[in-house]
């Protein structure tokens, strides 16, 4: 079982390493960087390539490591009690599995993503130690283990909003998507695009890294951000000698609010310009 990447997704040669690396050490792939870089694509993507399921966690700051193995509704079994409700001296009526035990009980080996692992609390790491070491947990309701059929796929997904543990990090095999460089970033638009000009695509990827090597913006555009652009100017039929003849010292591209997305960087924008004019 190996990873070569799919028709849909560019993934790079290190990225598939990493992968197979991972599949091989039965270890949770973490995979950390820049925000649209394909991080969640990635998991999906390795779902269709081995035709399995994917089962996707999105964790919230909220979010608590036992609610990806269960979630005891005592509430509701009161409540059900009182009320003579048929079945309420079943336990596991009052038990919802959470994707750890979906992914564990399976016949087939799934994908489980755990998606953006830290918004959550530091400790939420440390709390699924042993429970994706031994993939397996103990239900204290029914007093049962569960224990996996057969050891999922785990991708797990990072923006670095908080550093994670290293006990966490230890058991874990590590990769950071790095940023495309334009030949990646080429091959990327050519999978969503196939028969969009290549003159435009070189025109947008002028203005697209111009805007990121901005000094002080708050936020680069990213890839899905690009994707985005690109196909905007499809739908606005905008070619690209509107891009390569437009004047230099207006504040931000056409349609630029698929790149830029807050208005410090707007700001940033604007002054860049207004200083280019005054020099002109």
């Amino acid at each position: 079982m190996k990873f070569e990447g799919t028709t849909s997704y560019v993934a790079t040669d290190d990225l598939k390493l990493a992968v197979n690396a991972a599949i091989t050490l039965q270890r949770p792939l973490l995979i950390k960087g820049e925000p649209g870089t394909g991080k969640t694509l990635l998991a999906e993507q390795l779902a269709s390539a081995f035709n399995t399921r994917l089962l996707t966690w999105h964790i919230k700051s909220t979010t608590k490591a036992h609610q990806g193995l269960y979630e005891y509704d005592a509430v509701s079994r009161l409540r059900d009690s009182q009320l003579g409700v048929e079945g309420v001296h079943e336990v596991r009526n009052y038990l919802k599995k959470g994707k750890l035990w979906e992914a564990f009980e399976t016949d087939e080996r799934v994908v489980l993503l755990i998606d953006e692992i830290d918004k959550a609390d530091i400790e939420f790491p440390n709390d699924l130690l042993q429970e994706l070491d031994r993939m397996e947990f103990f239900v204290y309701e029914t007093g049962e283990t569960i224990k996996a059929k057969q050891r999922p796929i785990i991708i797990i997904t990072s923006n670095n909003e908080k550093e994670l543990p290293d006990a966490f990090l230890r058991r874990c095999f590590f990769h950071y998507i790095a940023f495309p460089d334009r030949a990646t970033l080429q091959q990327i638009v050519d999978v969503h695009f196939p028969n969009i000009k290549n003159e435009l695509v070189n025109e947008a990827l002028n203005i697209f890294f111009d805007v990121r090597q901005v000094p002080g913006l708050k936020k680069k555009p990213s890839t899905s951000e690009l994707v985005d652009w690109l196909k905007l100017l499809m739908a606005d039929q905008i070619g690209e000698a509107v891009l390569r003849e437009r004047d230099p010292t207006k504040a931000i591209p056409p349609l630029a609010g698929a790149l830029v997305k807050n208005e410090q960087d707007v700001q940033l924008l604007e002054r860049l310009a207004f200083m280019s004019r005054r020099k002109s």
